[in-house]
């Protein structure tokens, strides 16, 4: 069943799920961004963290009068202008293949293309920051072509390093730290994105930008 409306949840007493109408689209995503800077400051808010097509409105303490603050919420929503996409771009080196993309052959096996096409459909688009979750620094991005979609791994990885540049589904994204993945990796980087003596500790922002430049293909 489908709705134009948004839909609210809890998220145990001091937490609410705001999910936007929709598929997840760049628009719906700027619109998202917007929200969460008016909800921010609506009171009794200690915190609204965008997600992929929802927002996370987190309490200083369970709200007394919620169906205030979700009528409230969806005012704004049918009310914003979506945020500008106004972000910095980064150009991040990839070596696509060899050991640092050890499920190339998956992707070329469940498609079709070739590991050259991959890699020129991979590095081609501007991918937009739109929203970080996962593990600390880790980005959700929007942008890639669907020609190279390819289904989460059966059986997830036990771990992938830092820099593992992934394809899961329809997304990209390059993994913040070493850890387990379900996502097939078709090459690395040796950017760190997220650094506890840096500040902020994470590279890119919501509204920031990657574009993936093609260093080495290893067969």
């Amino acid at each position: 069943m489908t709705t134009d409306l948004p839909q609210l949840s809890l998220l145990g007493t001091t937490a609410l799920l705001f999910e936007a109408p929709g598929e997840t689209s760049l628009t719906t995503q700027c619109r998202i961004w917007a929200l969460a800077l008016e909800a921010g400051r609506l009171p009794g808010v200690r915190e609204a963290v965008p997600g992929m097509n929802n927002l996370m409105i987190a309490f200083a303490e369970p709200p007394r009068h919620r169906g205030q603050i979700e009528h409230r919420l969806i005012e704004l929503w049918h009310a914003l202008e979506p945020l500008p996409v106004a972000g910095r771009c980064l150009d991040l080196p990839v070596v696509y293949g060899g050991d640092g993309g050890p499920h190339m052959a998956d992707v070329v096996a469940h498609t079709g293309l070739s590991v050259d096409d991959i890699v020129a459909i991979h590095s081609a688009p501007t991918y937009t920051v739109y929203a970080l979750g996962s593990h600390p620094g880790y980005c959700y991005l929007g942008g890639m072509d669907q020609r190279i979609a390819t289904p989460r791994r059966k059986v997830p990885v036990l771990r992938i390093p830092r820099g593992a540049v992934s394809i899961g589904g329809s997304q990209t994204g390059v993994s913040a730290s070493d850890g387990p993945s379900g996502w097939n990796t078709i090459g690395s980087t040796e950017v760190a994105f997220f650094d506890v003596e840096r500040t902020p500790p994470a590279l890119l922002q919501p509204g920031d930008c990657i574009r993936f430049k093609t260093i080495r293909v290893l067969r």
